[in-house]
């Protein structure tokens, strides 16, 4: 049985109804408990609708928290997010209207087309900066979220694709908030829940329908460490504080007991609540028995939250006045030294390198700087992730559209940071407080760490910054941080920012004493070798005669020879090739015309660009080498192979060593006219040489050239063109992924309208059905939409039929103008009523009535048969009784004439006779 969190002390709210109707109109803004209380964010997207109807499916009715429910919807599409969320849960559903106060036991849902802030506990409605861009509405309520409920803020994210809410979920972190994260392998959509869980924010990982009793239990279990204290639990916090450092430090290697002791106790708390400990002592038992639990804290503790350009005013500050003044306070070509300490995962750092590399690019051509940036961190693994470069897509948000294009490349991971931002930053892992600073600063940027710091130790590390900066120096600070009575050391810079002047002062040494000596052990252990590994003995095999052979006779009796790329770079070398080739000094080449020796560069270089030319073999004849302190005559042979595919484009080089030629100077008679010929001849020879070489050479550069104009042209036309089609795409993807995100739930919406309306089809046709009344659906085109199954034995009909005609269909019925009773009701609108026979002798009733819509339009007539057959029957039997009586009262009313008419005779005939009587009497 779930109960309700602990709150803080004060007067108790106002309970809320149990179970009202879902509306989408605002809450009143004045029934809000003064209370505080803690407000719980849901991001969703793609596949959120279930995940959200099973998390709130198990919220009790009385949390005492309330629930913002924050979905990628479509902006042009109502929704019905509300109402099928309400079905799920016994607490009220409503959405959000701008200005309303959040109350305890409330749903509040976003509207389409709308990012949603929070503020004293008041929610507000803002336009979308970007209506069908990548719009993040999850990191931006989760920021808002954070800035505003701190602690009491919690972030959940459940099902849905993409990365946004990550960058929230940090800032929710940064305040010690906690974080809720559905399990990747039980969402529908697991990209959210996933860059969640491996940036490291989650808290807890459940499923949907675990988290809200997590959620329950860690705010049950949350102690309050720093609440106003007694004596005992003064001392009985104290201690426990001081086991659980000792064990950190155990485990980590690092001091942190001069950390603000709120701090510590916030963190700790979270902990605490995390596992469900309600006191520290449990926690320090815990922490011993759970080495791994000391990591986290310790991951805990750092805060490593940070984000691009994070306070705007301070990067432009720097872009427009600090970064000018420090450029122009240094010569030409100079490097400026920059140090972010406390970096995290590196997004300061590249901002800093992105606006340094924008000022420079602002003052093009003149302007020839270049800055270095050190970023240090204690957390080796936010380190590492740094150095990688490599962000989420919902970064977008804080670098802007421009500088995406401009300084990031686009994968299948989010934005890589481009190689010139790179280069510009080392990353390297550093304690501050044990470890050397560097130092010749011009830049020293520490922001959002020293308010996590003991004043005791801020004292010892402004000093440290005051060394490590250069004369004229900048320091920048978080913005909730000053330099407290170091006034001496720094002076602020004008304006609003944390920015200060590094004075011409010397640091008071006597605050500068840190011990390294621990830090020197740790890195001592960690250098130290783990294990060794005996190696086996190689296996030998028996000796090959027949290679062994070859070898020897490759060795000792064949030429040198190397096999070439197209491009000279050697890639097999057969023989003893040193007398040839050399290696060039400085970096390792392995390509034939750097390591050819003198007197063999430029005429391999001739023989080779003929050989591939024309596909032939050039030798050339008596080069003169230069060897090592000598000269060796050499035969090169340069052929090009075309035969076997795998040697094919490449080049056979090969050296055969020769005797001087005979005309050599050595054997020239003494004649100096002789010797000033054969020089001479030697000469023109030579001369010649180096002409066909030049020419040779200057042909090759001029083709060379305009080939590499054309491809230069042909590459930059290209480069215009991907560019510009990777704009688009980018564009597109990110429209698409939106798009797509919004469709994904509004076809949730819609499956779930669906269920609905199959569920009242249903009713509906066992309705129809249970009265046994034939039913028509017609369509006002006469065709056939609807028909319920005992409308089969009048009309021949089947479920394909639908949409055919009523004219096209066979019936039982005797009634050939249905179709233009049909048409007349479909005009007047007046329901026509009539009793129609059927072949097989049964009677209906047929009644012909408009088809009315729900916004009463009409769309068609309903046909009803009602089979009056029986009453049929007794009408024709009481009809024939009635003319049989008829027939009866006929003949009686005939007899009785005729007795009359005999009467009427008798009478006249009495008459007459008494008249004749009365006259023979007189």
């Amino acid at each position: 049985m779930t109960t309700q969190p602990k709150r803080p002390r004060s007067s108790p709210r106002t309970k809320s109804p149990p179970a009202p109707a879902a509306t989408t109109g605002a809450e009143p803004r004045d029934d809000a408990p003064a209370t505080p209380f803690p407000i719980v964010g849901i991001g969703a997207s793609a596949g959120g609708l279930e995940a959200l109807e099973q998390f709130l499916g198990k919220v009790p009715p009385s949390s005492g928290l309330a629930y913002v429910v924050v979905q990628h919807l479509d902006p042009t599409h109502k929704g019905m997010i509300v109402e099928l969320l309400q079905r799920a849960t016994a607490i009220p559903v409503t959405q959000v209207e701008d200005g309303v106060k959040v109350a305890p036991d409330h749903v509040y849902v976003i509207p389409p087309n709308r990012d949603l802030s929070i503020l004293h506990g008041a929610l507000y409605l803002l336009e979308p900066a970007a209506p069908r861009g990548l719009r993040l509405p999850i990191d931006f309520f989760f920021r808002s979220l954070a800035d505003d409920q701190q602690a009491l803020g919690i972030g959940v994210i459940l099902s849905g694709m993409g990365s946004d809410g990550m960058l929230g979920l940090r800032a929710i972190k940064e305040k010690a908030g906690a974080v809720f994260v559905q399990a990747p392998a039980s969402a529908k959509f697991d990209g959210m829940p996933r860059s969640a869980v491996d940036d490291g924010q989650a808290d807890v990982v459940a499923s949907a329908a675990e988290l809200p009793g997590r959620i329950l239990s860690y705010l049950q279990h949350l102690p309050t460490l720093d609440a106003p204290p007694t004596p005992q639990t003064t001392d009985t916090n104290q201690s426990g504080l001081e086991k659980v450092l000792v064990l950190l430090r155990a485990r980590t290697g690092h001091d942190f007991s001069l950390y603000k002791k709120s701090t510590l106790y916030r963190r700790i708390e979270r902990r605490m609540g995390l596992h469900q400990l309600a006191h520290i002592g449990d926690y320090v038992r815990y922490l011993r028995d759970n080495p791994q639990e000391a990591d986290l804290l310790f991951k805990e503790l750092l805060i490593g939250v940070t984000r691009f350009f994070r306070d705007p005013e301070v990067w432009k500050q720097l872009r427009t006045e600090i970064l000018p003044a420090l450029l122009a306070a240094h010569p030409e070509g100079a490097v400026l030294r920059a140090w972010t300490a406390g970096c995290s995962t590196g997004e300061e750092a590249y901002s800093l390198a992105i606006v340094f590399r924008e000022l420079l690019q602002a003052l093009a051509p003149a302007a020839r700087f270049s800055l270095q940036i050190f970023a240090t961190d204690l957390d080796h693994d936010a380190i590492d992730r740094a150095r990688t470069g490599i962000y989420p897509a919902n970064i977008a948000a804080d670098v802007g559209e421009e500088r995406l294009k401009r300084y990031f490349v686009q994968d299948d991971h989010g934005y890589r940071v481009s190689n010139e931002i790179r280069e510009m930053v080392i990353f390297a892992p550093q304690n501050l407080v044990m470890d050397p600073p560097f130092t010749r600063l011009d830049l020293l940027s520490c922001r959002n760490l020293l308010i996590y710091l003991e004043a005791e130790l801020q004292k010892k590390l402004l000093p440290l910054f005051h060394y490590s900066l250069n004369p004229g120096g900048v320091l920048i600070l978080g913005s909730a941080e000053t330099i407290g009575d170091a006034t001496d050391l720094f002076a602020p810079l004008p304006g609003r920012t944390r920015l200060y002047l590094r004075r011409d002062h010397d640091a008071r040494s006597e605050l500068m004493g840190f011990s390294t000596a621990f830090a020197r052990q740790r890195a001592a252990a960690a250098v130290l070798p783990t294990s060794t590994t005996a190696t086996e003995p190689a296996s030998l095999s028996a000796p090959n005669l027949q290679a062994l052979t070859e070898a020897e006779l490759l060795l000792h009796h064949c030429p040198a020879a190397v096999l070439t790329s197209a491009k000279g770079d050697i890639v097999y070398i057969s023989g003893r090739t040193g007398k040839y080739l050399e290696p060039a000094a400085g970096k390792a080449n392995l390509n034939i015309f750097a390591m050819a020796r003198d007197g063999l560069g430029s005429a391999v270089h001739s023989a080779f660009a003929k050989a591939l030319r024309q596909q032939t073999q050039v030798t050339l004849n008596a080069l003169r080498v230069g060897t090592n302190g000598g000269t060796q005559y050499v035969d090169v042979s340069v052929q090009a192979l075309t035969t076997a595919d795998a040697t094919r484009a490449m080049v056979l080089v090969v050296f055969r060593d020769v005797a001087p030629p005979v005309t050599t100077l050595q054997e020239v008679a003494p004649d100096p006219i002789g010797v000033h010929r054969a020089r001479l001849s030697a000469a023109e020879k030579e001369l010649a040489q180096c002409r066909d070489e030049l020419h040779i050479t200057r042909e090759e550069m001029q083709s060379s050239q305009e080939e590499l104009r054309a491809a230069n042209e042909e590459l930059q036309s290209t480069n215009e063109e991907l560019q510009s089609t990777n704009e688009e795409l980018t564009t597109s993807k990110e429209e698409m992924q939106s798009m797509n995100e919004e469709l994904q739930t509004v076809n949730h919406e819609l499956q779930a309208k669906v269920d609905e309306l199959s569920q009242a089809s249903d009713d509906m046709k066992n309705l129809l059905n249970s009265t046994d009344i034939a039913t028509l659906f017609l369509d006002e085109d006469l065709r056939v939409r609807r028909f319920t199954d005992q409308t089969t034995s009048i009309i021949k009909l089947i479920p394909s039929d639908a949409g055919r005609p009523v004219t096209d269909l066979v019936t039982e019925l005797e009634y050939p103008q249905l179709a233009d009773d049909v048409r007349e009701v479909l005009r007047s609108l007046i329901f026509r009523e009539c009793h129609v026979p059927a072949r097989d002798g049964r009677w209906f009733t047929v009644r012909i009535m408009p088809y009315r819509t729900q916004d009463n339009r009409i769309d068609g007539v309903v046909i009803t048969f009602v089979d009056v057959s029986a009453a049929h029957a007794q009408e024709e039997t009481l009809r024939e009784a009635l003319a049989a009586l008829q027939g009866r009262f006929a003949e009686q009313t005939e007899a009785l004439d005729r007795a009359k008419a005999l009467e009427e005779v008798l009478t006249k005939a009495q008459r007459i006779l008494e008249k004749r009587l009365g006259d023979l009497s007189t």
